[in-house]
């Protein structure tokens, strides 16, 4: 009878030790599908692009910088340009008055052709280099608004902070425009001027 109670007791001190693992693992289960879903609240802000275009001191003057070197390349552009026309208006005059002879002729049609060979490259090279100075722009626009808006979410806990340009977003509440506290700390946080 003694063993009889004995397995009985062993049986139950068994069975009691799987319920009880069962027990544990399932609250375990129900913690890693926890962290899984969607905080409770959801906090969102946007920011107008547009604004910061316009009141970002770094987006301002790099503007007003891309603006005077897009002159500068029209200006040489235009310049090159015209005195390649004038130069080949003088030489059809001078075609016409028979003012050269035909080696002659031929000599400065192929440098007139060099030059504007040469006027095409510089055109060329100077878009390349606007273009590669417009991207580096952007890039450092970006870079400066994303490690901005980084430190000053710390403290405000936004789920989301969305870009609003133009009428990409359909409809947004004015409680949740942050545009003129990140333009002021943006302003705040920039430590200088660009070279112009």
């Amino acid at each position: 009878m003694k063993k009889n109670i004995f397995k009985t007791v062993a049986i139950a001190a068994v069975a009691g030790l799987a319920l009880t693992a069962c027990n544990k693992q399932q609250p375990e289960v129900e913690a890693k599908s926890n962290t899984a879903q969607a905080p409770a609240e959801l906090k969102i802000a946007y920011v107008e692009v547009d604004s910061i275009m316009t009141q970002y001191t770094f987006a301002k003057e790099y503007s007003d910088l891309l603006q005077k070197k897009s002159a500068n390349i029209q200006k040489t552009i235009a310049q090159k340009g015209q005195a390649l026309q004038s130069a080949a208006a003088n030489f059809q005059q001078k075609v016409q008055q028979n003012a050269y002879t035909r080696e002659q002729a031929e000599a400065i049609q192929a440098g007139l052709q060099k030059q504007n060979n040469d006027l095409q490259g510089l055109q060329q090279r100077l878009g390349n280099e606007f273009q590669a100075e417009q991207e580096k722009y952007n890039k450092a626009l970006h870079d400066s608004i994303n490690h901005y808006l980084a430190v000053y979410n710390k403290d405000k806990k936004y789920s989301m902070i969305l870009s609003k340009s133009g009428d990409n977003l359909l409809y947004a509440d004015k409680a949740f425009d942050v545009t003129s506290e990140v333009i002021a700390g943006l302003n705040k946080a920039y430590r200088g001027s660009l070279k112009k």
